[in-house]
């Protein structure tokens, strides 16, 4: 049986591994867009960084609300589900810094520092996500 998790539980178990995470947004067209993103935590908040002139960049200006799903895609599944408003900042120095937090939470803290280099650049952006909802359960299929 599926066990429902807390918020506070929830957001401890898409970040007790690094889990790639599904972000949701919506196109300026009105379609929706579901992408692949890496992210760090702030507290509540979630960060991942974008391109300005990305399809992902271009609909966080148009509509701020996304959500993003974080999963164990093996038996017996569990998921989180955070939605939330995000923000944009292109201050570089912050880019960089979180550009380099979360790289190393993927690839190692021995690489975190080049991929901070390499995505705190110019044209760059980091995303906070403040969560107004979250949900989880693990074990669904149990």
């Amino acid at each position: 049986m599926a066990t429902s998790l807390s918020s506070a539980d929830a957001l401890d178990w898409a970040f007790a591994r690094p889990r790639t995470a599904k972000l949701a947004v919506v196109l300026a067209s009105g379609a929706p867009l579901v992408a692949p993103v890496w992210v760090a935590r702030d507290g509540d908040d979630l960060l991942f960084n974008t391109g300005a002139d990305t399809a992902k960049g271009r609909a966080l200006r148009h509509e701020p609300r996304v959500s993003l799903c974080f999963d164990d895609e093996a038996p017996p599944f569990s998921f989180v589900v955070v939605a939330g408003t995000a923000t944009i900042s292109e201050d570089l120095a912050e880019v960089r810094r979180w550009a380099a937090v979360i790289a190393g939470r993927y690839m190692g803290a021995d690489q975190a520092e080049a991929y901070g280099a390499r995505n705190g650049v110019p044209g760059e952006l980091l995303v906070r996500v403040a969560p107004t909802k979250v949900t989880g359960q693990l074990r669904v299929a149990d």
